[in-house]
């Protein structure tokens, strides 16, 4: 049988197939409605387990082989991250039939001025969930948002946000694998990239899917 027209340029290229991951990803970070905007992002507890989450993605740096989200500092997962910075990314593009999944070391910043800048560049609305009085995961007794009363349904100030600012941080993750997965009826195709350090470059091979 033949291949459809329609099969995009990168069906059968590695190299297409290597920019075209990056190009889903880096949409993410100004397309609100691209799926990779809120990918799955996996950390592991001290027991092994491991623990998925929806992030926001905020920045992303080809360059640099990092993603960035924010999160609160008195997370569970700024925790873990603390213990085993082992992380996983997973992107699934429903309109493009693309799954991207990635792996790579995390950690979080709390201080320094790419903190810092992430934090005054945020909008107050995004910034509020960090006046919680308790940390993400304490145990309430009642449904609440864990925002004082007094700032319930409001916008704060910035003279508002400033006592909350030890509470945000910036989770950084380094990328050291993307392995991409394309669905397609004719036959799927499925590749997997690994950073070699002492090459400073991406390796590339092809698997089956």
């Amino acid at each position: 049988m033949n291949l459809p027209n329609s099969l995009p340029d990168y069906y059968d290229d590695l190299a297409l197939s290597f920019e075209e991951a990056w190009s889903l990803i880096v949409a993410g970070v100004t397309n609100r409605n691209s799926p990779s905007h809120m990918p799955a992002v996996g950390t592991v507890d001290a027991l092994g387990v491991p623990h998925m989450r929806i992030m926001i993605l905020r920045d992303a740096s080809r360059d640099n082989r990092t993603l960035r989200f924010h999160t609160d500092s008195r997370s569970i997962k700024a925790e873990q991250l603390s213990q085993n910075p082992a992380t996983s990314v997973l992107i699934y593009d429903t309109a493009a039939k693309v799954q991207i999944r990635m792996s790579g070391k995390a950690h979080v910043e709390t201080t320094g001025d790419m903190a810092d800048t992430a934090w005054s560049t945020s909008t107050p609305f995004a910034r509020r969930c960090y006046m919680a009085v308790a940390a993400p995961g304490t145990p309430s007794v009642k449904p609440s948002s864990g925002l004082p009363d007094w700032i319930e349904g409001k916008q704060p100030d910035e003279e508002q946000l400033v006592n909350y600012r030890a509470n945000f941080a910036a989770l950084m993750v380094e990328i050291e694998t993307i392995e991409w997965l394309y669905l397609a009826n004719v036959g799927h195709r499925r590749a997997h990239w690994q950073w070699d350090p002492a090459q400073n470059q991406w390796a590339g091979r092809w698997l089956i899917p």
